[in-house]
């Protein structure tokens, strides 16, 4: 069965307490379990991971690439000044789908530059956590595709 990684960035720990407002009541716990069920339905396994730390990221990113077909992503804050993160992500040369619960684009000026953007495949804003599972459909078909 392919893998897929599930990765979330800083603070995204805290879903479910962190500013519901922006963020919804759901938990990352709870995300990742749905994820997880979902993409057992489209054929892909998926590995969660969640760190606070730009570099643990990246080793797990890297460490884990080459056995993946593709990757959703919630940088969190890196989203916006991650450059190590974009980096890494450009050299997996996988599917990237980048995902916000809320949407930047709306928020303070400061959010709507994304350096992870150009290095992905596609994003998904402003969906709360039903743009993780709208990104897991679009990943299984890029993967079932060969792309």
């Amino acid at each position: 069965m392919p893998t897929a990684l599930f990765i979330n960035g800083p603070n995204l720990n805290l879903l479910g307490k962190r500013d519901p407002s922006q963020y919804g009541s759901r938990t990352l716990a709870q995300i990742e379990a749905d994820v997880v069920e979902k993409g057992k339905a489209l054929g892909l396994e998926v590995a969660c991971f969640q760190s606070n730390h730009e570099g643990a990221i990246i080793d797990f990113l890297q460490g884990r690439a080459s056995k993946a077909k593709g990757v959703i992503i919630n940088p969190g804050a890196l989203t916006h000044y991650g450059i190590s993160l974009r980096d890494a992500l450009a050299d997996v040369r996988l599917p990237i789908i980048e995902v916000h619960l809320s949407n930047i684009y709306a928020r303070e000026e400061w959010r709507h530059r994304s350096v992870t953007a150009p290095v992905v495949t596609g994003q998904i804003s402003g969906l709360g956590w039903r743009g993780y599972l709208a990104a897991l459909d679009v990943l299984a078909a890029l993967i079932k595709e060969g792309r």
